[in-house]
């Protein structure tokens, strides 16, 4: 039980602190103990990341295939892997992408983690639910999370005696093991001043109450054996900070590992654009920091003496920026950069979530690809050659998606794998 995936019945069970103070538990313990996330969420594997002392990566079995899952989660001896959702959501009407079918491919337990906070005695129907409609997978064990008390404890127990699946332990009730400052999963963790003392509390709570067995034999760690994602040029330019902070590890690794050169670059602090083939703003906030972005002006002039010569890609808050300009909440107008012909507006917020299937128009990319969608910004204006075809889930054609211009171009979308 060397892969373990951190799963729940829903969502809001307690899946990510649960995940966070196993990983600090088991690194302060010396064990290298490699993290990931289940699905395209960029917020959680920062914190996975804190947590673990290492980088976490996506594995995301709507986008990848299994060989791909396969590839990302090889070399490591202890990979803790956190679900999405519940166990068995995903995409679309039948539910592709799941966290159970994220486990069957990697052959990998899963540990289930139930919220007991507003029950006693039927946590029974849950569990032996979940653990009939997984009978294809492992399951080692039960992680009890929000109990009350000991009394509700023995019940709980009493209830799930009948049960082949050990109980690992449980997780008391207790308002010190919420995420401080969180809301709706969308604070960054380097934006929570005391993370690192909150980890401890939680590892505290994990090391009295859960047996660590299942995550402690070491496995043979295989290496990379598939081939990489294909860089978009040789010398490429990421921008990073608060503002583009939605990069995928797993597509910077596979570009170094397929030779290409990778530069940082702070367009809050107003660095120049690197030297380089490629340049790519990713998703972020820069509804936060449009009055920052609107007045940087050497990377404004940078990025675009660039594009004269060298492609520029934006994704979600990177695509906004290239737009002409961003309404921010407050409804004030803030110029960007002017390179796409394009207006976008947080004043009045409207949610777009969900995966797409992607086909380029254009020579921009080369291939279909597998993508996310997920931001508040209402567009206001779009003109232009569209750069994507789109369609969702369950293959119902969308509105095409994003622009593109010269050698300019970016959409709302996040490429999950490049190709």
């Amino acid at each position: 039980m060397t892969r373990i995936l951190l799963a729940a019945p829903h969502s809001g069970a307690g899946k990510t602190t649960v995940t966070l103070g196993i990983l600090r538990a088991l690194a302060r313990r010396g064990i290298a103990v490699q993290p990931a996330k289940s699905g395209p969420d960029y917020i959680d594997p920062g914190f996975h990341t804190v947590a673990a002392g290492r980088p976490s990566f996506n594995l995301d079995a709507w986008a990848m295939s299994p060989a791909r899952l396969q590839n990302l989660a090889a070399g490591h001896s202890h990979l803790v892997v956190e679900g999405a959702m519940g166990l068995f959501d995903g995409a679309g009407l039948q539910g592709d992408g799941s966290a159970a079918q994220l486990a069957d491919h990697l052959d990998c337990s899963y540990v289930l983690v139930v919220d007991c906070a507003k029950m006693a005695h039927s946590v029974k129907a849950i569990v032996y639910g979940v653990l009939a409609t997984a009978q294809h997978l492992r399951c080692a064990g039960l992680i009890l999370n929000r109990v009350g008390s000991d009394k509700h404890l023995a019940m709980l127990r009493a209830a799930l005696a009948d049960s082949a699946v050990p109980i690992l332990g449980h997780i008391p009730r207790d308002e010190k093991l919420t995420l401080p400052e969180r809301h709706l999963g969308l604070v960054l963790a380097g934006e929570i001043s005391n993370l690192d003392s909150w980890l401890e509390y939680v590892a505290n709570a994990i090391d009295e109450h859960v047996d660590l067995t299942p995550f402690l034999t070491a496995s043979e760690a295989k290496g990379y054996s598939g081939p990489p994602s294909s860089p978009p040029g040789q010398r490429i330019a990421v921008a990073q900070d608060a503002a583009f902070a939605f990069a995928y590890p797993h597509m910077l690794s596979d570009w170094r590992k397929a030779g290409a050169e990778i530069a940082f670059f702070s367009p809050l602090a107003d660095d120049a654009v690197p030297d380089c083939d490629f340049a790519f703003l990713p998703g972020g906030y820069p509804e936060l920091h449009a009055g920052v972005l609107a007045t940087a002006s050497r990377f404004l002039s940078t990025l675009k003496t660039h594009a004269k010569t060298g492609r520029v890609y934006g994704e979600c808050g990177g695509y906004m920026t290239l737009g002409q300009g961003l309404v921010d909440a407050s409804g004030v107008r803030h110029q960007m950069a002017g390179m796409l012909n394009l207006e976008t507006s947080f004043e009045m917020r409207k949610l777009h979530l969900g995966y797409r299937d992607l086909t380029p128009l254009g020579d921009h990319f080369s291939a279909p690809l597998k993508a996310h969608e997920f931001h508040y910004a209402t567009t206001t204006k779009a003109q232009g050659s569209p750069l994507f075809a789109a369609t969702d889930a369950d293959g119902n054609k969308m509105p095409d998606m994003g622009l593109q211009q010269g050698n300019v171009s970016g959409s709302f979308t996040h490429v999950i794998d490049w190709v």
